[in-house]
């Protein structure tokens, strides 16, 4: 079958571990070939004993997990062919060597337990019938586990360079607060000034006004016709003279 079994493209948690790896769980891969009775393997092997790998004859000769640092190769996770049809309502997902339990168990209970070492590992799906295998799908990408590393291994420099980063991050900030500082003040001083300005302005105009008195204030050619004589009609009719008039 054409069918390339991967590990599930999605960010799960434990996706790959040092133990175990999850795989993308096929659906409708095996509808035209498989019946009722039919069951569907995974087999596991070593990445470079994946070319010398056997399919076996019967259920009786599937190759069992204690045996995989020996054989190379083993296989595991035996289910019914139904539950990778189009419409079985199962969990995308299958995880390899994710069973603790079953490490002692005989030939006949297939384990899935956890893989010894990180490999790098290749798997395919395997649908057996009563009479032998009956279809197969390619052998997947070598799919690689996470190395766990000695407490003894592990670097301190990390934490170092972590207290470099604290103290670069606080002279950063006191930085940044003494160049805030500095443009509040500037702009706080150009404020000022500008609100001086406006106040020297206008005591200069207040000033200015006020020094005007000293300048006498240009008399009117001539006074109105009323000019407070009593009766008015009298300074309009006579002729002379105008001066009493003006001192009323």
């Amino acid at each position: 079958l054409p069918y390339v079994p991967h590990v599930h493209p999605m960010a799960l948690p434990g996706k790959v571990t040092a133990t175990t790896f999850a795989l993308e769980r096929p659906r409708c891969v095996f509808d035209r070939h498989a019946d009722a009775s039919d069951a569907v393997w995974l087999a596991v092997a070593f990445a470079n004993a994946s070319a010398t790998f056997r399919n076996p004859r019967s259920r009786a000769d599937v190759p069992p997990y204690k045996q995989l640092l020996t054989t190379r190769s083993y296989m595991t996770l035996e289910t019914a062919a139904a539950a990778y049809s189009c419409s079985a309502p199962t969990p995308p997902v299958l995880r390899v060597g994710g069973d603790t339990a079953c490490r002692d168990q005989g030939r006949q209970d297939p384990c899935n337990g956890p893989l010894p070492s990180p490999g790098p590992y290749r798997v395919k799906f395997l649908l057996m019938g009563c009479r032998g295998p009956k279809a197969e799908t390619l052998w997947s990408d070598p799919i690689l586990l996470r190395t766990a590393l000695s407490p003894s291994t592990i670097d301190p420099a990390p934490s170092r360079r972590g207290s470099d980063v604290v103290v670069i991050a606080s002279i950063l900030a006191s930085l940044g607060a003494v160049l805030a500082t500095a443009v509040l003040g500037a702009l706080g001083a150009k404020v000022w000034g500008s609100l001086c300005h406006q106040d020297l302005g206008t005591d200069a105009f207040t000033r200015r006004s006020y020094r005007t008195h000293h300048i006498p204030p240009a008399l009117p050619h001539s006074l109105p016709p009323s000019c407070g004589c009593s009766p008015p009609g009298l300074c309009r009719s006579a002729p002379q003279p105008p001066a009493p008039c003006q001192r009323i």
